[in-house]
């Protein structure tokens, strides 16, 4: 063994003991540490060492080179992208997902997979749907989308009397794919498919709002001329609106098409009642996109996807080789998503869900409500600020009252970025910030806190 290996295996208990107090350290000093430090230095590029230094020395030069320059995303005022943070238990699943490093793709070696499928049911009954729903385990939304529509691309061959998976894309012929207000990933998702970024069609939206009219959905529909894809909303990025999941189901009565639900942080509205009504026909869906280290507060990478034709996403992804097995009846994780390995993901969501249960998960979906309520009414108040669009659940969309250039933004996001970090976006065709509230440990003092720095932020420009 190298002798290096063979030191930190014989000293494992001493280090892992550093790494716990480096961790601590860290966790402990999130709510002072500036929230992203734009100026921190990065080392230079250094050559790898030939012979190495061990696990002691390289946590103290990471510690003293590169944890200075890593932001506090995992913090209370963390509020850019849509990020959740890690839940005391679930950042002990993930510590225990490295120490035990199954991989659960496979029922030759099952306890892993069993542990899965409990998780994904916690995971069904959460969010409202039906044990018809089949799920996975992937790594975020982006690969949740992807997932979902490779499925209702096999469904299209279905209709046609074609396989893509098997034919490939071509063999469709003309894709639509119709949507108000597709996030990012469904492009993506849409050329990996082989589909192509122009099969996606604008489908006019509700007056002011990212919602999809449904009767200019119907009038997109009647003129396919055939089955399509349609891809809604359960909480847009931007101002978190949602797509009238039951109106659009219906449509599907007479006319033929998949519909695909992107529910990747808005889904988790079906745990407040006052918000649950906005998911409403969410388990009508042909296929969902879950993510679960936003709101769930489950360490990156980790979401789910749920489709009620496990049958097609088993024909999508089936893995041909001799060890795995067949596919048999209930297809191994292995058959279901693009990974043929990957880590115990569902272990810090089984440790969250098993520790706090749905009111402690309802706590933390709520407590970000409120506090994205906060920091709207004040962002409102604020003469040099003015909301763009409602605060519909967690997210405050927000832009200068005069002169909202994404040049003037950006320096107002950059002044604040110490106290908070939030993200540029487009709404309406004004440049825009987003403040996003996923994490457990914000608190209404955080929201206060964060509306003083960006109203200050503003006041100096």
């Amino acid at each position: 063994m190298h002798p290096q290996l063979a030191t930190d295996l014989d000293r494992l208990p001493d280090l892992l003991e550093a790494v716990r107090k480096r961790a601590v350290g860290f966790l402990d000093g999130l709510p002072e540490r500036p929230v992203v430090d734009l100026g921190a230095a990065v080392p230079p590029r250094a050559p790898l060492d030939e012979a190495g230094v061990g696990l002691e020395r390289a946590l103290e030069e990471f510690t003293a080179d590169w944890e200075p320059a890593l932001s506090a995303s995992a913090g209370p005022r963390y509020l850019g992208f849509v990020t959740g943070g890690a839940t005391p238990a679930a950042l002990a699943g993930d510590w225990l997902t490295s120490t035990y490093d199954q991989n659960p793709n496979s029922s030759a070696d099952p306890a892993g997979q069993h542990l899965e499928r409990q998780t994904l049911a916690w995971l069904r009954e959460l969010f409202g749907l039906g044990p018809e729903h089949g799920g996975a385990f992937v790594s975020g939304a982006t690969q949740s989308n992807t997932t979902g529509l490779a499925v209702a691309r096999e469904w299209l061959g279905e209709q046609l009397g074609v396989s893509p998976a098997e034919q490939g894309a071509g063999a469709l012929g003309r894709v639509r794919v119709l949507s108000g207000s597709p996030h990012s990933s469904v492009g993506k998702a849409l050329s990996v498919l082989g589909l192509g970024r122009e099969a996606l069609v604008a489908v006019d939206r509700l007056p002011g709002r990212e919602a999809v009219d449904p009767a200019a959905l119907e009038r997109a529909l009647a003129a396919a001329d055939g089955p399509c894809i349609v891809v809604a909303n359960a909480g847009t990025v931007n101002s978190v609106d949602f797509d009238d999941l039951r109106a659009l189901a219906a449509l599907r009565q007479r006319y033929p098409f998949w519909l695909h639900v992107d529910g990747a942080f808005g889904a988790f509205a079906a745990l407040s009642p006052e918000h649950a009504h906005l998911v409403d026909g969410l388990d009508l869906a042909d296929s969902i996109c879950i993510d679960l280290h936003k709101w769930l507060n489950v360490p990156y990478d980790s979401a789910v996807q749920f489709t009620r034709r496990p049958d097609l996403q088993a024909r999508v992804f089936q893995n041909a080789a001799a060890y795995l097995g067949p596919l048999g009846e209930v297809p191994d994780f292995v058959h279901l998503t693009p990974e043929n390995s990957r880590r115990l993901r569902a272990l810090p969501a089984w440790f969250t869900l098993r520790a706090y249960g749905r009111d402690g998960v309802r706590e933390i979906v709520e407590r970000c409500v409120a506090g994205a309520r906060t920091l709207g009414a004040a962002l409102e108040a604020a003469p040099r600020l003015r909301l763009a669009a409602p605060v519909r659940l967690n997210v405050v969309c927000f832009t200068l009252a005069e002169e909202p250039t994404a040049q003037r933004l950006a320096a107002l996001a950059g002044a604040a970025a110490g106290e908070v970090f939030v993200t540029p976006t487009l709404y309406q065709g004004v440049p825009a910030l987003r403040a996003a509230f996923s994490n457990w440990r914000t608190t209404e003092q955080d929201a206060h806190r964060i509306a003083r720095a960006l109203i200050g932020a503003a006041d100096a420009l």
